[in-house]
């Protein structure tokens, strides 16, 4: 008898990427890496796309040497241990800050999400062609992540003819548990969040709290495939994903906005 495989999800890291740069055809690029992968997009699929892609196409990077920090900066630097710069650029991309330790400064970001550093990346940070000398440099996220999303989907749907999704994918801590997991902070094309409130359970019980970050699983799935070092694998398909539609739904408009907590119900900012 044959058996009858599970429904399954496949995750496909696009062959090929060259280090983006500001200015650069991000859409037009991961296109190309479709084309090299033998991957053309169909309906449903959902292409993850690592922030740092989308803010170095933005031209997103800062020269630490340029900045002058504020004396607020200063004193903060001096009590988690830090670049006053770096801090200065924290503070600047942030709206308050939630917690301080040695080498460690978690804020609230602009975006409304609680970040470590206001996501500001010190790792291939450098951007191409940088004069010698200049730097040390950092890479901040994008300027608006959810309408970069669309915008990808959107020309990425044009070139396809394909109804597509699009998450963009940062690394994020969480309360109480070590390391990062990937994390959407831009979404489109998908609901960033499923309520399952009132479905019934396996034995007819009504579900009372259920509400699945959907859009979160996805991005912590692809950077499974994606890696964090050298491995240049900065953008993943995503095909066999399912969500309901539109029964549960939250509006897939909202974008990755309907993921972050309001603050007066954050119990841990």
């Amino acid at each position: 008898m044959t058996a009858v495989c599970a429904p399954h999800l496949t995750l496909t890291a696009l062959p090929g990427l060259p280090v983006v740069a500001p200015g650069d055809d991000l859409a037009g690029l991961i296109a190309d890496g479709l084309s090299r992968g033998g991957c053309a997009l169909a309906d449903g699929d959902v292409i993850v796309v690592a922030s740092k892609l989308l803010s170095r196409a933005e031209g997103r990077y800062v020269d630490l040497a340029t900045v002058s920090p504020s004396p607020r900066a200063q004193e903060l630097a001096r009590e988690v241990e830090k670049d006053a710069r770096l801090v200065e650029l924290i503070l600047r991309e942030s709206t308050a800050i939630s917690r301080t330790a040695r080498n460690a400064l978690v804020v609230r970001h602009r975006l409304g999400f609680v970040a470590a550093n206001a996501g500001i990346d010190q790792s291939n940070a450098q951007p191409p062609g940088a004069a010698p000398g200049s730097g040390p440099w950092v890479l901040l996220l994008p300027e608006d992540p959810d309408a970069g999303a669309e915008r990808l989907r959107a020309r990425l749907g044009e070139r396809s003819g394909a109804d597509i999704g699009v998450i963009i994918s940062d690394s994020m801590g969480r309360p109480f548990r070590l390391g990062t997991v990937g994390a959407a902070i831009g979404v489109a094309g998908l609901p960033a969040l499923i309520d399952g409130r009132g479905q019934p359970d396996l034995f007819g019980r009504p579900l009372m709290a259920t509400v699945t970050a959907l859009a979160d699983q996805v991005a912590a799935a692809a950077d499974l495939v994606a890696g964090q070092a050298d491995e240049g694998r900065g953008a993943i398909l995503v095909r066999g994903l399912a969500w309901p539609r539109p029964a549960g739904m939250q509006d897939a408009a909202a974008g990755a906005r309907a993921l972050v907590r309001a603050a007066d119900q954050d119990l841990y900012a």
